[in-house]
This record gives C-alpha cells, sequence and structure tokens, in this order.
C-alpha cells in the first residue's frame, strides 16, 4: 500500500518538530486552543486563565458553579482534549 504525499510530509514535519524540541510546545498550543472546542462557547466565557505547566493544565474560572461541575468530569475532560489533539498532553487539570 503506498502512502500519500500528505502523509509523508507531516511525518517529516513531526519528526522535525520533535527533534528541534518544539513538538511539545507546539501540543501544549494546540491544547490550549482546543479547550472552546471541548467544553463549548458557554464555559469559555467563564475561562479566564489557560495554560501548562508539567503536563498539568491550569484553568482560572469566574464561576464557582461551572468549577464545580467541571472538576466532577474531570478525567473525561483530560481524556477529550487529549484526543482532540492527538497525544497525551496533559495528565490532569487544576481548577482555580
Amino acid at each position: 500500500m503506498k502512502r500519500n504525499n500528505t502523509e509523508q510530509i507531516g511525518d517529516v514535519l513531526r519528526q522535525f518538530l520533535r527533534q528541534q524540541g518544539l513538538e511539545t510546545p507546539l501540543n501544549e498550543y494546540r491544547l490550549v486552543d482546543a479547550w472552546k472546542d471541548v467544553v463549548g462557547p458557554v464555559i469559555t466565557r467563564y475561562t479566564t486563565n489557560l495554560f501548562i505547566k508539567n503536563q498539568v493544565l491550569y484553568v482560572s474560572l469566574s464561576s464557582s458553579v461551572i468549577r464545580q461541575e467541571l472538576m466532577m468530569g474531570r478525567e473525561m475532560l483530560v481524556r477529550n482534549l487529549n484526543a482532540q489533539v492527538g497525544s497525551q498532553v496533559i495528565v490532569n487539570i487544576v481548577f482555580r
């Protein structure tokens, strides 16, 4: 089975990014960017700050009710965010 050029270019790009130490920062950016797609516009409005440190996503929320709801679904949220990026970028989420 012959692979198409797009797959080959994608593989070369991923390898280059990995060698340059840029794969992790790129995936972290993509995960933070995916937040709005995974949680939706309502929760995004209450999100004030997102950043990743040591495979932990830190999320500041302006609503204690939404914070509580998200804490109950934390494991599923971690899985959905990682799946959106296609890589295990985070292992936990801390809501503030």
